[in-house]
């Protein structure tokens, strides 16, 4: 059975900043190569929702990495997958909220 997948307005957002900083820096070949590597995630995880880690902190959210630089943040419910955020795996790990 697939799931839907249903995205979050911050991860909307936070995408659209990501494709943005990365075409103006490293070219539109790259933010492309990201987006590819975004979709075979979430058709990963239409299929298989819980191949990611649960969070430390809130075992209901799941994790998977989408990059080096960029790790996904979701949650199952029923039979939808609920993309809540991407968080960059450079920062602070005390300052992500999952």
């Amino acid at each position: 059975m697939a799931y839907q997948i249903i995205y979050k307005k911050r991860f909307s957002n936070k995408l659209v900043k990501l494709l943005e900083y990365l075409e103006k820096h490293w070219g539109s070949k790259v933010a492309i190569d990201f987006l590819n590597k975004l979709d075979k995630r979430t058709t990963t995880l239409r299929m298989q929702p819980f191949i990611g880690k649960p969070s430390e902190i809130n075992p209901a959210i799941r994790t998977i990495l989408i990059s080096k630089q960029n790790r996904l943040y979701y949650k199952c419910s029923n039979s939808t997958v609920i993309i809540l955020n991407m968080y960059d795996t450079r920062l602070n790990p005390k300052k992500n909220p999952y």
